[in-house]
């Protein structure tokens, strides 16, 4: 029996539709070839052009909708000129994951065979590791709320027991599944600045709590500037990593420049029973319209969105077709020739989108 998930899609701002387009395209032809599942993806509205047009970022009906569906897929958000009235940037995403509790950004850094990297990689290293980002507390707490006076201005840091325990037992979840699928060492490392901030000190105490209970996993700490270094230095080191907000925040386009720029990099915030997935880069306005967007973060993050739904409703067909269009993403990656000019080639962003599809047959 086929079994039918709704999506939720939003397009986004400047290039979002763009990268929306081959994504949904190659999806739908997936799901169309599987005996087991389909996929039904609905636009939704949301971002800063709706935002202009209505004075709504993230409409009710949008967010109902996104509440029910089984999975979100999310593009590019956000526009230069657009501000909510505090100056603040119209961010319906951050909203998304305050609203459905997705404490887990999950940010994955792997360059694949034939992969362009600025690093001068050693004989036989490799590069693929997780980033695990909180995504709901941390110093985006207050984020569009904080005080500001004539003289000084406050944002609170907020890490708090709940959203902490959860996100130390997802990260040592998923050390132990990359274990088993021969992907890393079974490795979870807490980054921090604990040597400085009582709030970080109380974060890594969460984290060995929770390190406790798999003694089968390695654990161990590391402070946040130390790592910057590392990530750089040796990143063919780190499995997982977790970490607060803003820390995430940075080390995650830290990680995007390992693979060659944003235009690589997926990612998911996921919760107890909601996942958004959404490439890390930025709506490109001076672009739009131009097809010259790279759509691979995009079309990575529903990879991703595949792997994700087929581990939550035991689905093999999902999980394998998730690392499918992730092999056809990285087959692709070794020919210049079928390239937007951000990785060097001169193709178009459909003309991307074309030959992900053509590298799945």
């Amino acid at each position: 029996m086929v079994r039918n998930f709704e999506i939720a899609v939003f397009e986004g701002d400047g290039v979002g539709p763009e990268i929306m387009e081959p994504t949904v395209d190659i999806l739908e032809k997936i799901a169309a070839g599987s005996p087991s599942y389909g996929l039904r993806c609905t636009a939704h509205p949301a971002g800063a052009a709706h935002y202009a047009k209505t004075g709504e970022s993230l409409p009710r009906a949008s967010l109902e909708a996104a509440s029910s569906a089984d999975a979100i897929l999310l593009s590019a958000m956000g526009l230069p000129d657009v501000r909510y009235q505090d100056g603040t940037e119209i961010s319906p995403q951050i909203d998304l994951r305050k609203a459905f509790n997705l404490f887990a950004g999950v940010r994955p850094v792997r360059v694949g065979p034939g992969q362009r990297t600025p690093l001068k990689m050693p004989e036989g290293r490799s590069i693929d590791f997780v980033l695990i980002r909180e995504s709901t507390e941390g110093l985006f707490h207050t984020q569009g709320i904080g005080e500001v006076t004539e003289n000084e201005a406050r944002e609170t840091l907020l890490i708090t027991r709940d959203v902490s325990e959860k996100l130390f037992k997802f990260a040592f979840q998923l050390a132990r599944d990359r274990k088993a699928a021969g992907r890393g060492p079974g490795r979870v490392t807490c980054v921090d600045k604990a040597n400085v901030f009582r709030a970080f000190a109380f974060f890594r105490s969460l984290f060995d709590a929770e390190a406790a209970k798999h003694p089968d996993l390695v654990a161990d700490h590391a402070y946040v500037d130390a790592t910057a270094l590392w990530m750089v230095q040796k990143p063919w080191d780190f499995d997982v990593l977790v970490t607060e907000n803003m820390f995430g925040d940075i080390l995650s386009d830290l990680g995007a420049g390992l693979m060659g720029g944003l235009g690589l990099a997926p990612s998911a915030d996921i919760g107890l029973e909601q996942a958004v997935f959404q490439p890390c880069h930025g709506s490109a306005p001076d672009i739009a319209g131009q097809g010259k967007a790279n759509p691979l973060a995009m079309i990575l993050s529903a990879a991703m969105m595949l792997e994700w739904l087929g581990l939550q409703h035991d689905s093999n067909a999902m999980v394998h077709d998730g690392q499918r269009l992730r092999d056809a993403v990285e087959a692709v990656l070794q020919d210049t020739r079928l390239l937007t000019p951000d990785l060097g080639g001169q193709n178009t962003t459909a003309g991307l989108g074309q030959a992900v599809a053509d590298a799945l047959r």
